[in-house]
């Protein structure tokens, strides 16, 4: 099962390298990129990189603060639950009072 992963995962990068190479090939043009008060000149294929891999970064951060917000949510609810069985289990050993 590790060697199926390692291969997929082999199999995965060389996919990615040949998709960039060949990205890098067609897209061999120069294009000008101006940010606020700056401008830039680079290859497409390197912007498009840069790009991908800031949105790329953005999802990540995205994705990892649900998870944290998610995590500390599920931690609260299991200390309310753990509470809740606490209180059901100290009320059920209490003793019943008679009616008369």
């Amino acid at each position: 099962m590790i060697a199926l992963k390692r291969i997929g995962l082999a199999l995965l990068i060389i996919l990615i390298f040949t998709a960039m190479v060949v990205f890098t090939a067609g897209n061999s043009s120069e294009v000008s990129i101006t940010l606020l008060h700056w401008e830039f000149s680079s290859p497409a294929s390197l912007a498009f990189t840069i790009a991908f891999t800031i949105g790329w970064l953005f999802g990540v951060i995205c994705m990892g603060l649900y998870a944290f917000k998610i995590s500390n949510e599920r931690r609260m609810l299991r200390r309310s639950l753990r509470m809740s069985e606490n209180e059901v289990s100290s009320l059920r050993n209490l003793p019943l009072n008679d009616a008369d």
